[in-house]
């Protein structure tokens, strides 16, 4: 008898992680089963790598700090995975490791790649229903403002910057994907308008952090992120682009 396979078994969930022991179980038991999971430790003091391994992820370390070096360290694994001879995933999911995000939602968002109506699949904070205190004030404006310059300058309908997303690891891959820092997702959403994908956002729900933030959680923090988005913005604003195909790692 032909066994069905589970479409989620051709996702790949990565999540980088820096000091998220206290979180970071929390995620991995809402997530759905998938193909693979891989934590990236971003250079972590406390056990968040033991944890990840103790829930059956796949543990990768990048030393070098920074959202975009966690990410791109995770494609890197997936790459080295199907250069050894295993199949390429179909979807790459990003999710936090602060129990913001919910988890529990990455049906709802691969499935219109898996029903092939989208390549981009944006899970959008502003849209959903907020916890009170999930987004501080500066978040929530500096978010809209970066749309606002998205979509003047791309003319890009989008409604926020939120980390938890699902994009065609084909497709991934001929973006280029290259910034090491907190420009890694306006980077991902500007590329993939220029290079015409299909993009959808869902709505989805936002919780208080575990823990405190290391970005809006602190003044140092939230201006270097806001510097960097913007820099990003203006950097693709003014020059041209073309989509090429890499190995996304």
């Amino acid at each position: 008898m032909q066994t069905t396979r589970d479409p989620l078994e051709t996702v790949t969930v990565i999540i980088p992680a820096l000091d998220e022991e206290e979180s970071l179980p929390l995620v991995l038991n809402d997530l759905p089963d998938v193909g693979q999971v891989i934590v990236v430790d971003n250079g972590s003091r406390d056990a968040t790598a033991d944890v990840a391994t103790r829930h059956g992820a796949t543990v990768v370390r990048e030393p070098q700090r920074g959202y975009g070096a966690a990410c791109l360290r995770g494609l890197a694994a997936v790459r080295e995975t199907v250069e050894k001879g295993h199949p390429a995933p179909q979807v790459i999911v990003f999710v936090d490791a602060d129990f913001s995000d919910h988890p529990d939602m990455l049906p709802q968002l691969v499935a219109p790649i898996m029903d092939g109506r989208s390549d981009f699949v944006l899970g959008s904070r502003l849209l959903g229903r907020r916890e009170p205190g999930a987004m501080p004030p500066q978040s929530v404006y500096g978010n809209r403002f970066a749309c606002l310059l998205m979509r003047v300058l791309f003319r890009a309908r989008y409604t926020d910057l939120g980390p938890f997303r699902a994009i065609s690891y084909a497709r991934l891959c001929e973006l280029g994907m290259s910034d090491q820092d907190f420009g890694w997702t306006i980077e991902m959403q500007i590329k993939a308008v220029r290079a015409g994908f299909r993009i959808q956002e869902i709505p989805v729900p936002y919780r208080r952090r575990v823990g405190t933030s290391k970005i809006s959680g602190t003044l140092g923090g939230t201006i270097k992120a806001g510097s960097k988005i913007l820099y990003t913005i203006a950097k693709y604003g003014f020059r041209r682009w073309k989509p090429t195909r890499t190995d996304a790692g």
